[in-house]
């Protein structure tokens, strides 16, 4: 008899109906392998543009998640792997973000990998559409995100934008940790799995397409006055929230680390015209 290996799909969204949309028909045309089956569970995080409404017209088998509008990317995360993992006992979980359009072999290039490395989590790389340059995917130690090729590499931190979680790994680290509301849960997930010997494998080629955000926050420029500036830094959206930051800095680099940034963090946001933009 042939095992059926089940992988449950988390997504999370807010007011993105057709990128939503447009991620979710790529994903139902990826090929898998025969004994292989997805059930995607999304998180509607609040959406005012009819988001979920469009999904159970178009897509009736997705699993739809009510969130209150404040959850943002890691807490919404969150609830989808915890609902996923109620509903059933997974194989593999992989993460995706909404506006990520899927290569038709991606599944199949993950799931390959975790066979190969099925101790670690598995990273998958994406690029531009108008350029072939990485945009979200597995970095170094210093934050460089790396080009893939046609091995599989060893990097020290995932973008969340396209991963997958074996079950194994899911047993030893756990969920997404729900302090951070919405950045850095996916880099403090790569470190506390490495506290524990699990390692972060990039898979071979780029598996999709997701653009990238060209700018910096708000808080970084000076031609924004000094109010929007710390409103913008203390929002969830805010890229390097100051405890949110602190809290990931302080459990992975030591208190000095999380200190300096906290300090570095509020001079750039009170003197941006210091530094290059």
């Amino acid at each position: 008899m042939i095992n059926t290996y089940k992988i449950a799909i988390l997504i999370t969204c807010h007011n993105r109906r057709q990128k939503t949309l447009n991620c979710l028909k790529y994903l139902f045309k990826v090929s898998l392998f025969e004994n292989y089956q997805f059930e995607v569970f999304l998180v509607d995080d609040g959406s005012i543009d009819g988001t979920s409404d469009a999904v159970r017209k178009e897509f009736p088998q997705v699993k739809i998640i009510v969130g209150n509008g404040n959850l943002y990317w890691n807490k919404g995360m969150y609830l989808a792997w915890t609902t996923a993992a109620q509903h059933y006992e997974y194989d593999y979980y992989v993460w995706l973000n909404d506006d990520v359009i899927l290569y038709p072999t991606s599944l199949k290039s993950l799931l390959h990998t975790a066979r190969e490395y099925p101790k670690s989590i598995i990273c998958g790389t994406l690029r531009s559409k108008n350029e072939e340059i990485p945009t979200y995917g597995g970095r170094d130690r210093n934050g460089k995100i790396l080009t893939p090729n046609n091995s599989t590499r060893l990097c020290s931190l995932c973008n969340g934008n396209l991963v997958l979680i074996s079950k194994h790994v899911f047993l030893k680290v756990g969920y997404l940790d729900p302090v951070f509301p919405h950045a850095i849960g996916d880099f403090d997930y790569s470190l506390r799995a490495k506290k524990l010997g699990i390692q972060t494998i990039v898979s071979p080629g780029y598996l999709g397409i997701c653009e990238s955000n060209p700018s910096l926050p708000k808080w970084c420029y000076p031609k924004y006055d000094l109010l929007t500036r710390l409103k913008v830094l203390y929002s969830p959206l805010g890229n390097s929230h100051p405890k949110y930051y602190f809290i990931f800095d302080s459990r992975h680099f030591g208190l000095l680390s999380a200190l300096k940034h906290f300090l570095s963090i509020h001079f750039r946001a009170f003197y941006p015209s210091l530094w290059k933009q």
